[in-house]
């Protein structure tokens, strides 16, 4: 509940002759803004702490009897009011429109004035504020200053040196926000300029930032640059769909292809910022493998091209033909498509051998997800602001959950009142991320999750009380009883518990019962009662009674003949827990559907393949880590691909099983009539505790991993600017395992060997950490399930 704040916490001031009422410490210019009068900035932006920088937010405060005055103009953004103040703002006062100016006209003494070839142009705060609050000429007239450009100050980010006004807005985020001071300014005086460390790029997930707070052209993206103009682009709303964050963007096409993203304003989830990732990774979406019509397999073996109608009638005849038949929908489908899977499985195939998961999993989290997930909201943003202490098990939120590690970042500074937000790490090591949290570790080797969760009862120092929130990451569901141990902490000591999985799709998922054990609404596949109101919700008879197979059995299933038909979406094989065995079980289905954006392995296994629409060509919903909704709407209308759903129905009316809708908003309107489980849900108590993969003992290191948020996954295709951001393949071990086989090792698993460079982190020292998907084709294929024991040995160059 909001509380109007007391009489004492406000002072009167008055500006441009306009008495108004605010809280004490509030700056001038944004008073100002409260009565209607926007002064001009530049270095002013209300994410960062004030600085001063350009002085050309100049207003004038003159003595009113009050002791409160200043004999010349102050800048409104580093000026808090003051009981009694008086401003004149340019809008009537002749000083400070004289000063603001003079301020302007300094600025564009070296100001290279490039406007029509300038990217900022058009959306230009120098270029607007020139015009409304500058001079008509210059009174100077000599050799402007030049530097040498663009500076690459990444690969994706490019310095234009002589355009910059010295706001400070890329230095202040970078080291404010993002916790990556790689950029700062250097020289002093009419010298000053941006720079970097020679030997350091500015290596940072969310440098794309610093390029859209720019105010004028100083920053600009490789990916972007000198391609359009504000003035051309049409810009749409939208959200991020590479991680469970739900990060508000922006996206500006042309003519039927986006030209940029940039990030939206939501304070509630994002504020003003996004990743990288969010901001260039869309390119995958216009690849020339892009799937553009639907193909069935010929008699003689190959895929030919087939018309819509066609391939709905082949894919239903041979599913109806193969029999027992199962579906893995991946994780990057919106929640309407994933609704459609569950629908689909369940009514047009009479099967619960549905799952999202198709990467490492257990039985355990699937109970875990039906008894503390679905219909649960218990933590949001603004809860990890007010929380004492945040812990997380089996998360890396810069890599994993980049908007959560913002919000964290900003909640655990030391600045903030009472010291801010305490992060607790249950790691195998203290990561960069972590120590730009300030937070703390507790160490922890690859597998004993459960047991650190069991403990933190015991250690009062760590602070895990009603006031704190648990944050779990979907790699804890490899560990044998840890999401047990964390609903019991939880429990336990009255903390909030919530989980985070990595892709967009995978809290829709849960919510519209892509599981083997949940029906949509958290309505559990075991009882009687749940299946009867899905039933009737579904105008069936009845519905399949026993529990399904997870993804791994049903792999399990189709190599043995159990299983013959499989549906499929968005899976890559060497995501999965064994992509050998996955690869195996799709050769040896009798029939498979793929449902795909672009050619993949699984689709040239397919008897029949259909493209599917990607997000910027279908409206959807991502439901969030916190179970908030975030809808958007199509960008673009593309004819050679349909959403999930669509493709579908068709087949399920093929199928002489429809699902009852077509569109997305029939979709969505069925799943809400049919609304959320209001009966008992299923318990945890009881679930198995070790369902994990056994973990062969094949050497002396534990293997500890997770991905990047910059790898080689393939919705990050298409920019190599962004892909050069990425930070280069590393193996992490303890100073001793170091000095006995660094610099290079060669890591060896039960799946394979790979040799990279390694580097000394705070490590057991039988522990040893290499990036999930940034070499060959990622651990899983290549090395080793996590948490089994690898070999590690010297590189074969030393």
């Amino acid at each position: 509940m909001t509380t109007t704040p007391e009489k004492t916490d406000l002072v009167s001031v008055t500006i441009d002759g306009i008495q108004v009422s605010v809280p004490k410490d509030t700056l001038v210019i944004r008073a100002a803004e409260q009565v209607g009068v926007q002064v001009p900035r530049f270095c002013d932006h209300p994410l960062l702490a004030p600085v001063g920088a350009c002085r050309q937010c100049l207003v004038d405060v003159p003595d009113a009897g009050n002791g409160r005055g200043f004999p010349k103009p102050q800048a409104s953004c580093t000026l808090p009011v003051a009981e009694g103040m008086v401003v004149n703002t340019q809008a009537t006062s002749e000083v400070a429109d004289k000063a603001q100016q003079g301020i302007m006209e300094f600025l564009l003494i070296n100001h290279p004035l490039d406007c029509p070839v300038c990217d900022k142009g058009g959306e230009c705060p120098l270029q607007n504020q020139a015009m409304s609050n500058g001079r008509g000429e210059s009174r100077f007239h000599g050799l402007k200053r030049t530097y040498p450009k663009p500076i690459n100050i990444s690969a994706q980010v490019l310095l234009d040196r002589e355009r910059c006004v010295l706001c400070a807005r890329c230095t202040r985020f970078s080291e404010q926000i993002a916790g990556d001071p790689f950029i700062a300014l250097i020289e002093r005086g009419a010298l000053q300029q941006v720079g970097i460390y020679e030997r350091e790029p500015f290596d940072s997930y969310f440098s794309g930032n610093t390029i859209q707070i720019c105010p004028v052209g100083a920053l600009t993206s490789a990916d972007y640059r000198f391609r359009s103009r504000p003035f051309d682009l049409v810009s749409t709303p939208s959200v991020a769909e590479h991680d469970a964050c739900g990060a508000a963007i922006r996206v500006d096409h042309r003519r039927g292809k986006v030209m940029r993203r940039l990030a939206g304003n939501d304070p509630e989830v994002n504020e003003e910022w996004i990743t990288d990732k969010d901001r260039f990774a869309f390119h995958y979406a216009t690849e020339a493998d892009r799937l553009a019509y639907p193909q069935v397999r010929d008699e003689d073996g190959s895929l030919r091209p087939a018309s819509w109608p066609e391939a709905f009638a082949v894919a239903a005849r041979g599913l109806q033909a193969a029999g027992a038949s199962a579906v893995l929908t991946g994780g990057r489908v919106t929640a309407e498509d994933a609704y459609a899977y569950s629908k689909f499985a369940r009514v047009a195939l009479g099967t619960n051998d549905i799952d999202f998961r198709a990467r490492p999993h257990s039985a355990e989290e699937a109970a875990f997800l039906a008894s503390e997930v679905v219909l649960r909201s218990t933590v949001t943003y603004a809860d990890l602001e007010s929380a004492s202490t945040v812990l997380l098990a089996g998360l890396e939120p810069e890599d994993e959950a980049a908007t959560i590690f913002l919000r964290l970042r900003k909640a655990s500074s030391p600045g903030r009142p009472g010291g801010g937000t305490r992060v607790v790490s249950i790691a195998p090591y203290a990561s960069r991320g972590l120590a730009k949290m300030h937070g703390h570790l507790v160490r922890t080797a690859p597998g004993a999750e459960a047991a650190a969760l069991d403990a933190m009862v015991e250690h009062a120092e760590h602070g895990i009380d009603k006031r704190s929130v648990i944050l779990v990451g979907e790699r804890l569901a490899t560990v044998p009883g840890a999401l047990t141990a964390a609903a019991g902490l939880s429990a336990r000591t009255g903390a909030r518990l919530a989980w985070v999985p990595r892709r967009a799709g995978d809290r829709g998922a849960v919510e519209t019962g892509c599981l083997p054990n949940l029906l949509p609404g958290g309505r559990p596949v075991t009882d009687p009662a749940a299946r009867v109101d899905a039933a009737t919700a579904w105008g069936v008879d009845r519905l399949p009674e026993a529990p399904g197979r997870d993804a791994d059995a049903i792999v399990a299933a189709l190599a043995s003949g159990e299983l013959r038909g499989l549906v499929v979406s968005g899976v890559d094989p060497d995501d999965t827990s064994d992509p050998a065995a996955t690869r195996a079980a799709i050769e040896a289905a009798s029939f498979v559907v793929a449902l795909e954006l672009r050619e993949t392995e699984v689709t040239r296994a397919a008897d029949v393949v259909f493209p599917v629409a990607p997000v910027v060509d279908k409206a959807g919903m991502f439901v969030t880590w916190e179970g908030r909704p975030r809808t958007f709407e199509a960008v673009f209308s593309s004819p050679t691909s349909l959403p999930d759903l669509r493709i579908l129905a068709g087949i399920a009316e093929e199928l002489d099983t429809p699902l009852g809708f077509r569109t997305v908003a029939e979709a969505r309107a069925q799943m809400e009539d049919m609304g959320p489980w209001d009966g008992e849900r299923a318990g945890l108590d009881g679930s198995p505790r070790s369902s994990a993969a056994t973990r062969p003992a094949t050497g002396d290191f534990a293997l500890a991993t997770w991905k990047l948020l910059v790898d080689n996954g393939s919705m990050q295709d298409g920019d190599k600017a962004y892909r050069a951001t990425g930070r280069a393949p590393v193996a992490r071990l303890s100073r001793a395992a170091y000095d006995a086989h660094g610099p290079t090792v060669t890591l060896t698993g039960d799946r394979g060997s790979v040799t990279l460079p390694a580097e000394v982190a705070d490590l057991d020292d039988d522990v040893v950490w290499v990036p999930a998907n940034s070499f060959g084709n990622g651990v899983l294929a290549d090395l080793a399930s996590p948490g089994s024991r690898v070999t590690v040995t010297k590189g074969a160059d030393q």
